[in-house]
This record gives structure tokens, C-alpha cells and sequence, in this order.
């Protein structure tokens, strides 16, 4: 079996965001042989919805778009690591999800909320959006200041780690159940 790759986004563009830390958190816990890569949306400099068609009819035109396909493609699964930011996810991400479309289709994706709350109402609109564009949605731990993390990112001993290596797992099978349909 060849080496599954999977990549682990970092959700948030705020200058003073947490997600690299959490995202190289989670990625730590990938198991052994799996070739992970995160995948920072803030360095990924994708405009906003700037396609002159829309996605579903797959004629990307803008180089970044083209990249991101490109990209998002290359990866037999993604994790989301998402904050909440005002009882949602950011808009990065949306953006970053609403630039493709047949891409999304099949592909296994978990998700990581953190924040007050482990992030659960964005956690669970990404849910949607993700069942949308007929992604294989993956619910995976959230991580509450105070109990998992530090407001400042610092990953506590109580943190799941546990619970995020089997949403690797999860999704690591669910790539290979893909791969054998």
C-alpha cells in the first residue's frame, strides 16, 4: 500500500491566530507513514470568489485557483483545524472551500475546532458546508481553552490526543475505502 498523504489546514489569517500551533499539534499525532502537510490558508492568498464562472463548471482560469485545485487534490484527506470566530468559522475557509467544487466530492475530511466551547457551532457549520459540496464530513475532537489549550496556543496534558489519532484513522480509511470503490 502506498503512503497516504494527508493535509491539515490551518484555518485563520489573524495575526495573532493559534491555529499553526494546533495544526502542528495535530499534525504530531498522524501515524507513522502518513506523509502530512499543513496547509496555511493565509499563505495560500486565494481571492475572494474572483473566478468569472462558478466552480461547479471546473473552468478554473486564475493561476491561485488552479494551484488550490491542484493542491486540494493531491491529498487523500485534509483536517480542518477551525477556530470560532462570532459563532462561526472564518471566512478564509469558506472562501477556500466555496473557490471548488469536484475537488470536495469524496474526500475525506475531519475537523479540529478549538476555542471557547472547542469551537462546536463552527465545527458544525463547516459540517454543512462540507455535506454540501459532498466531502466524507469526519467530526473530529474539539479543544477548549482551559481544558485542552491555552488561549495562547500552549497544548495542555488533558488535550485529546487520543481522540485525534483516531480521526486520522478515520480518515486514513475512509481514503482507502475511496481509493477501492
Amino acid at each position: 500500500m502506498s503512503t497516504q498523504k494527508i493535509g491539515i489546514i490551518v484555518s485563520s489569517s489573524r495575526p495573532t491566530r493559534i491555529g499553526d500551533k494546533v495544526a502542528q499539534w495535530v499534525a504530531s499525532l498522524a501515524p507513522e507513514g502518513t506523509e502530512v502537510d499543513v496547509i496555511d490558508l493565509a499563505e495560500v492568498d486565494l481571492p475572494f470568489l474572483a473566478e468569472p464562472e462558478q466552480p461547479a463548471t471546473g473552468n478554473y482560469t486564475l493561476a491561485s485557483t488552479v494551484a488550490w485545485a491542484e493542491r486540494v487534490s493531491a491529498y487523500d484527506g485534509l483536517v480542518i483545524t477551525v477556530p470560532e470566530y462570532n459563532a462561526g468559522y472564518p471566512a478564509i475557509l469558506k472562501n477556500a472551500i466555496d473557490s471548488l467544487h469536484a475537488e470536495w466530492n469524496g474526500l475525506p475530511v475531519g475537523v479540529v475546532g478549538y476555542g471557547w466551547g472547542a469551537a462546536a457551532g463552527a465545527a458544525r457549520q463547516l459540517g454543512e458546508v462540507l455535506d454540501r459540496v459532498k466531502a466524507v464530513t469526519l467530526p473530529g475532537p474539539g479543544l477548549s481553552f482551559g481544558q485542552a489549550l491555552t488561549p495562547e496556543g500552549e497544548i495542555l496534558e488533558a488535550a485529546p490526543a487520543d481522540d485525534v489519532r483516531g480521526l486520522f484513522e478515520q480518515v486514513l480509511t475512509a481514503a482507502q475505502q475511496a481509493v477501492t470503490v
